[in-house]
């Protein structure tokens, strides 16, 4: 994943927010400041930004956003600017919704799988609190995906996966195995051994596994099981 660039040392976030504040000023709104500064600056920047914002000016920076940006600019932005847990949870919140197969359920999946256990953990609260309901359960709920990809998103947005660093090669080569007989027997895709370990091994420990799988049986896992087309045949 590519990283932003920071300046070093960055401007105060009280001198980001002046700056934003003229940017939005005018007939026309300068795009290119904005990104120059939003885009280049991490989350928790961007939070002292907001926070600076709205203590200069008395209107939340993100109202300010959607008041003056329009198109898919002004989603792009106002996404980016957003608490990184209240993001996730607004992009689960509408992939629950939207019909479209397994495009939306990929929203899912991202969100779960590329987040650090406290993320998603900071995620689920966040869905709560804005939607005053639970994320597993609104995935398990959900009209849009049958069974057994619901299963597994319900899953993976509900898991704890551990975030250590250590692999045990042991559980690695077993689980390879276990990987490969669902393959050899033509199991469901999703079937419940494939969506235990997906869904709660840490991300090291997934990686020595799949290796394993790629020394023992010559072909990578998602060449043979898990980016076939018909894993969201049922759809």
């Amino acid at each position: 994943m590519a990283s932003i660039s920071v300046p070093d040392p960055a401007p105060s976030p009280t001198e980001d927010a002046e700056n934003i504040r003229k940017a939005v000023q005018g007939w026309g709104t300068d795009e290119n400041a904005l990104i120059e500064i939003l885009g280049h600056r991490t989350a928790a920047q961007r939070a002292e930004i907001a926070v600076a914002y709205e203590g200069l000016y008395d209107k939340p920076l993100l109202r300010t956003l959607q008041d003056e940006l329009s198109s898919h600019f002004k989603g792009a932005m106002t996404l980016w600017t957003m608490d990184p847990a209240a993001r996730d949870a607004k992009l689960a919140y509408k992939a629950l919704r939207k019909k479209g197969g397994d495009r939306h359920a990929w929203v899912l999946i991202e969100v779960a799988c590329a987040s650090s256990p406290d993320h998603l953990v900071a995620v689920r609260k966040a869905y709560c609190s804005a939607y005053d309901s639970s994320l597993e359960e609104d995935a398990a709920a959900c009209p849009l995906y049958k069974e057994p990809l619901k299963q597994f998103l319900v899953r993976l947005v509900s898991s704890y996966r551990d975030g250590g660093d250590h692999v045990d090669g042991e559980l690695a080569r077993a689980e390879a195995a276990e990987l490969h007989g669902a393959v050899a027997a033509k199991k469901q895709p999703l079937h419940g051994d494939v969506v235990r370990i997906v869904s709660s091994r840490s991300k090291p420990q997934l990686k020595a596994t799949f290796q394993h799988y790629k020394r023992e049986h010559g072909k990578a896992i998602d060449e043979v099981y898990f980016l076939r087309r018909h894993y969201f045949s049922t759809v």
